[in-house]
């Protein structure tokens, strides 16, 4: 079994699935790959299942029988990825916006680095580097990641990249019992979850425990189905995860 489960949500994916880049990935057998179809109603379940049948114990399906929402897919992956107990696991993107060879850059940097325990990606364009955004969705995502750095009280770069893993353990594992509350954002909540359950402990602050990695490639694909009129949602919702994690304590 490999060391690391990469879990993969998927919702109306059956036009835009690379089918061929997860299977030849998958024979490779850098890490097991998890698809979440999460209640798709066209036939990207049965694109899911070819690629299951194809890549016996490297690919596997676990089918929602609704839609939830991409946050509770990927929460329910998680879990579902962690009771097999490997070392690492992961969620990535199913438009492969970021290169599913980085999952094996990210395995080698947790194998080097003890301390760390979750890696994210991190769109920063660099010279020498391929990181395509589109420039509204660039200036958008700066002003978030701003907001989200100020509540977390981390000063992280990029919070919402799809590409990110954790190294399994029973602290992580009881942080994903709960659904999350933040919608489309998440990943700031699973930082606050970690932010907060490290206070008045003798643990690492969280901020020395997330590294993020710069990715070389990443390209803005188009599909997203994230609508302009989401980000005041995502505002109300950073605003409710700061009051349910990161208010100061009383007493």
């Amino acid at each position: 079994m490999s060391k690391c489960t990469v879990v993969v949500p998927c919702y109306n994916e059956a036009a835009r699935l690379d089918a061929k880049a997860f299977a030849e990935f998958a024979a490779r057998g850098d890490a097991q790959l998890l698809f979440v179809d999460d209640g798709s109603t066209d036939d990207t379940l049965g694109v899911l299942r070819g690629l299951e049948a194809a890549c016996p114990g490297r690919i596997s399906v676990y089918p929602l029988p609704s839609n939830v929402g991409k946050a509770e897919a990927v929460r329910l992956g998680l879990l579902e990825a962690c009771s097999s107990r490997p070392t690492y696991v992961a969620f990535w993107d199913a438009d492969l916006a970021t290169p599913l060879d980085d999952i094996i850059s990210f395995v080698e940097l947790l194998d080097s680095r003890p301390d760390i325990e979750m890696v994210f990606g991190s769109r920063v364009n660099l010279l020498g580097r391929q990181v395509h955004r589109r420039l509204i969705r660039h200036y958008v995502g700066r002003v978030f990641a701003t907001a989200a750095a100020v509540v977390l009280g981390i000063g992280i770069y990029d919070t919402q990249c799809g590409a990110k893993m954790f190294r399994v353990s029973d602290r992580f594992v009881q942080q994903l019992q709960e659904p999350f509350i933040g919608g489309w954002i998440f990943d700031v909540e699973m930082i606050a979850r970690e932010v907060n359950s490290r206070r008045g402990t003798d643990l690492p602050r969280a901020s020395t425990i997330i590294y993020e990695f710069p990715l070389t490639v990443w390209r803005d694909v188009a599909g997203s189905k994230i609508k302009p009129g989401d980000w005041f949602v995502v505002g109300a919702n950073l605003w409710r995860i700061y009051f349910k994690y990161m208010r100061p304590r009383r007493g």
